[in-house]
């Protein structure tokens, strides 16, 4: 396998835009070359097979989706209360709308996961690292609820970031912000 870190990552960045765009079916080692402007074959030279691909576009998804560090640096500033779980709550919404395709793509992963048993258990373990690191960063920001608060809101969010990807008319009428607001304080005592 090659080794050129930016032409992986090149090729990565392909393959979420492809299957973000044309779904699971879609995704081929040909069409993440097309994709990326490559010569026909380069995608195999990174990747021994389509199962190898879907593990790494897992991993550069969540390379893509971690907020910057300046910037959640600058946001903890603020007190930890419920005005800024509101802000953080934006924020990855704001995240979600400016990288639609990783978000798209992590669906799509999620969706393939049902067919594939070793993509399954890589899916479960790489959201339940997830999930538990983010409640532990929750809790030691002081920010207020419990284990129990964070699972919440990370489901109900995970279920306005899968409506505001796929039918976005269904929540603009009650605006995200609202939502966002009403979700915090009635989850957050």
């Amino acid at each position: 396998m090659r080794q050129n870190p930016a032409r992986r990552t090149a090729l990565l960045d392909a393959a979420i835009e492809v299957l973000a765009k044309e779904g699971s079916r879609g995704l081929t080692l040909r069409a993440v070359d097309k994709e990326a402007g490559v010569p026909t074959g380069t995608t195999t030279n990174y990747f021994a097979d389509r199962d190898a691909l879907l593990r790494q576009i897992m991993a550069r998804t969540t390379e893509r989706l971690t907020p910057d560090p300046e910037e959640m640096a600058e946001t903890m500033k603020a007190e930890p209360d419920q005005r800024l779980n509101v802000t953080l709550l934006r924020q990855l919404v704001e995240r979600m709308r400016g990288d639609r395709s990783s978000h798209m793509a992590m669906l799509e992963l999620r969706l393939e996961a049902t067919r594939r048993p070793g993509l399954q258990e890589d899916l479960t373990r790489a959201f339940t690292e997830m999930l538990d690191s983010n409640i532990a960063w929750h809790l030691d920001a002081g920010l207020p609820g419990d284990r129990d608060t964070v699972l919440l809101l990370y489901l109900a969010m995970l279920g306005v970031i899968v409506d505001d990807l796929t039918v976005p008319g269904l929540l603009e009428p009650h605006g995200i912000d609202h939502i966002i607001e009403t979700l915090v304080a009635r989850s957050v005592a």
